[in-house]
């Protein structure tokens, strides 16, 4: 995986109330670690980033200028998104030196068509691997051509890149293939379905509301002390 050059600023200010004025010029609060080296808070522009990260994925490898002079290499080890508005919140950034192994978690694509009605039930989205951090790759490949109802794909049968090797227990299950349930089973199960998405649907409604409120309580702090200082 190629790196993406992108620039930072050093992050003075800190806690909730620094975090939002960070984001709302357009910027997304991160810290750098690693190597034993003291953390270094800093902002990253919310547009550049969001684009690497759909191209690459979430392991894309990073080569951050920050306007201090500091130039380092980095992966992404936890990224904090807004579940309502899909933005992104907090990163954590890995320091890596080129030619060191990293362990992270890389997704798995299945490839092929199972048999005839049948089902794919993904039991693990992700894999942990182990690889160079600049060789990192986007994504991982199991086939399930023509597998039949009962067969199971283990982290074992997922196809590594060389120089790629498995961390997580080749046994853990990636993906079951299942006998697809009839038209009648479907129907005994629809009002069952129909009222949990009710349920779901309105308790999405009131932590909507509840999050709205405690937003614009924030804000309202933010303006008053703002207010007071200038006075």
């Amino acid at each position: 995986m190629s790196e993406v050059k992108i620039s930072a600023e050093p992050r003075t200010e800190f806690g909730k109330g620094g975090a939002r004025r960070t984001r709302r010029a357009g910027k997304v609060p991160a810290v750098l670690y690693g190597h034993g080296e003291k953390p270094k808070h800093i902002a990253l522009p919310a547009r550049e980033f969001a684009a690497a990260i759909r191209k690459g994925g979430a392991n894309q490898l990073f080569a951050i200028e920050v306007s201090d002079g500091t130039q380092v290499l980095a992966l992404p080890k936890a990224i904090q998104r807004d579940p309502i508005k899909d933005t992104f919140e907090h990163i954590d950034l890995l320091l890596v030196r080129r030619g060191e192994k990293v362990t992270v978690e890389v997704p798995v694509e299945l490839t092929g068509e199972a048999a005839k009605d049948t089902l794919i039930v993904h039991d693990h989205a992700t894999l942990t691997v182990t690889a160079e951090a600049t060789k990192v790759p986007d994504h991982l490949e199991a086939s399930i051509d023509g597998a039949e109802a009962g067969v199971q794909v283990t982290a074992a049968d997922v196809t590594l890149p060389a120089g790629v090797e498995l961390a997580a227990d080749p046994e853990l299950p990636v993906a079951t293939v299942t006998a697809a349930p009839t038209a009648e089973q479907l129907e005994a199960t629809l009002p069952e379905v129909e009222a949990a998405a009710e349920e779901a649907e309105a308790e999405v409604g009131e932590e909507t509301t509840a999050e709205g409120a405690e937003a614009a309580a924030a804000e309202g702090e933010e303006t008053r002390a703002e207010a007071q200082t200038q006075a």
